[in-house]
């Protein structure tokens, strides 16, 4: 089934046609380590992850590369202001280096707890220095760049049609200089860096030699340069956040593409914000969200992935504790009856039945990433009186395996003392021995299991 996604460059639908199908290039915009990831930060990986199990349970051929900032990132979009990496080593009182890898290793736990798929590539920006410095070099042989006191910039008004991507609004900001700061050396607002030179009066812990002079890359180049070395100068997909379309991506466009006269991407993908009081969840504010904190109140991470997956990604998202409780409640409520499923479910069923749901299933996830209406779907396929036990069972592992809530993960058998006081309790109630029956039920749900008593018997559910 061919997927329709929505593509901000040309601000409509398309059907995806890759550049060598059946493989699809996918570049994500991954983090800057120079701090801990907040919650609103992983509503854009969880969508990201989202596309690409979309892709592969439609049939396409998955290279995914993710990048890792860990130098270039400066605290201000006019291309002012310290490198974050070097805010966060002051911060800590650790090595910029030092910091990059804490962080870096943090994303990579808290992506495991949101069963997030590793990247085929994790790619570096320190480890991809003489990529960055080549493209630099291919720009300024085409005339796109120009010296300053302090770097090596873009002239953004070189290249045809900068800033198409942010829509047809796009150029009357950019006349008024709202975008970003205009510094008395920049010739354009929109210009930016794309290699910074390192301070006269401040040791740097990050810096390398260049054709221009000892400094840094800019934080756009990185991106374009590294998308280009894994996926080719033309490739599928790219994604990020919605707050990177006027900057970022913006500027990566006019690297590329400047630099090699080809389209750089087909097809543009952007989530939009996670609002906490009515404001996007920022670090810059303070009081952000982690995922530890969730955990704190006993919210899981794959909670807080089933919260994502209810609304569209390119619709904003409200966090409130309630809309959390209620997603962890709705979350929790299905992974129980994917175990129970998958202990008992037996015999064959209506395989018509569960294939049409399948298809309503795929059309969701093949309709713009539909995941509130692939949800829906799947809780339609466990109404009772509807598909048998075992068609719901394989309903659910195929619609999981783009939901990716792990719904049956823990549905193995329990360990031999586990399975005792179960027995145990099991012949206290034949007994009419309620009280040992609910002390039992309690230490049992200590131990991480839960226990409920139905007309045929008692289940349990692992957590």
């Amino acid at each position: 089934m061919d997927i329709q996604l929505f593509n901000t460059l040309t601000r409509r639908r398309e059907r995806l046609e890759p550049v060598s199908p059946p493989k699809v290039g996918l570049y994500t915009c991954g983090p800057t380590v120079y701090n801990y990831l907040h919650v609103g930060n992983y509503r854009t990986y969880v969508f990201e992850d989202g596309l690409r199990r979309a892709l592969r349970f439609l049939g396409y051929d998955v290279q995914h590369v993710m990048n890792i900032t860990d130098v270039g990132h400066l605290t201000s979009d006019a291309d002012t202001g310290e490198d974050k990496l070097e805010v966060g080593a002051a911060r800590t009182g650790k090595t910029a280096w030092e910091v990059a890898a804490f962080y870096t290793e943090t994303f990579v736990e808290d992506s495991k707890k949101l069963n997030l798929l590793p990247p085929h590539v994790l790619c570096r920006a320190t480890d991809h220095i003489p990529e960055q410095i080549e493209l630099i070099r291919r720009l300024e042989a085409k005339g796109f760049t120009y010296r300053t006191s302090d770097g090596i910039y873009y002239d953004a008004a070189k290249f045809k049609d900068y800033g198409r991507l942010m829509g047809a609004s796009h150029q009357e900001g950019l006349k008024a200089g709202a975008r970003v700061e205009l510094s008395p050396e920049k010739r354009n607002p929109s210009d930016f860096a794309v290699w910074k030179f390192s301070p006269k009066d401040k040791k740097r812990q990050m810096e390398w030699d260049s054709p221009w002079g000892r400094g840094f890359p800019g934080w756009h180049i990185e991106c374009s340069a590294m998308a280009m070395r894994y996926l080719g100068e033309t490739f599928d997909i790219h994604c990020g956040g919605v707050d990177h379309i006027p900057i970022h991506h913006t500027n990566e466009i006019a690297q590329a593409e400047g630099a090699t006269g080809r389209p750089f991407v087909k097809v543009w993908l952007h989530g939009e914000f996670l609002l906490m009081n009515k404001a996007k969840m920022a670090k810059s504010a303070g009081g952000f969200l982690r995922l530890a904190d969730l955990e704190e109140k006993g919210i899981g991470a794959l909670d807080y992935r089933y919260l994502c997956l209810t609304a569209h990604y390119r619709k904003q998202l409200d966090f409130s504790w309630e809309s959390l409780e209620g997603a962890r409640s709705a979350h929790r409520k299905l992974a129980d009856r994917a175990q129970v499923l998958a202990r008992e479910a037996k015999g064959g069923g209506d395989a018509d039945a569960r294939e049409s749901l399948l298809e309503r299933f795929r059309a969701c996830v093949a309709d713009d990433l539909d995941m509130p209406g692939a949800l829906a779907t799947t809780w339609d396929a466990l109404r009772p009186g509807g598909l048998s036990d075992a068609d719901q069972l394989a309903f659910l592992q195929e619609a999981d395996t783009v939901l990716g809530l792990n719904l049956c993960a823990v549905a193995g058998e329990l360990p031999a003392e586990l399975r005792k006081l179960l027995d145990e309790r099991a012949a206290a109630r034949r007994n009419k021995d309620f009280s040992t029956s609910d002390e039992l039920r309690k230490k049992l749900a200590e131990l991480g299991v839960l226990v409920e008593d139905t007309p045929q018997g008692q289940r349990w559910v692992r957590r």
